[in-house]
């Protein structure tokens, strides 16, 4: 068993996973997209808003307290490789993904948090 000095190592060398993801409530189907460039982060931030009642988006946090953390489900829908040399500016690159598959999915503003 690794001990917690080499956690927190091994923690610190990972590569944070740029892209887009979605929380998608299963009992009415509606979903949150959002771009990040750490998605585990950002959605570690989302979850603690929703679990302590201080989420930004009332809809979802409505939704959240009326069906339970259970009927939502987290899923990353696409991955930005990130390299050194790149001279893009990955939050615009990122946007324009998330637009993407946000009309690749014709998610209707009617099922979209």
């Amino acid at each position: 068993m690794k001990t917690k000095k080499e956690l927190k190592e091994e923690y610190k060398k990972k590569k944070p996973v740029a892209g887009i993801f979605q929380l998608m409530n299963v009992k009415n189907e509606m979903v949150f997209i959002e771009d990040s460039l750490n998605i585990y982060s950002k959605w570690n931030r989302h979850r603690t808003e929703l679990r302590f009642g201080s989420h930004r988006n009332k809809r979802l946090q409505k939704d959240w307290n009326e069906f339970g953390e259970e009927n939502f489900v987290f899923s990353i829908l696409s991955e930005l490789e990130i390299k050194e040399d790149d001279n893009l500016n990955l939050n615009d690159e990122l946007k324009l993904l998330q637009q993407m598959i946000e009309e690749e999915l014709a998610i209707q503003n009617a099922l979209k948090y």
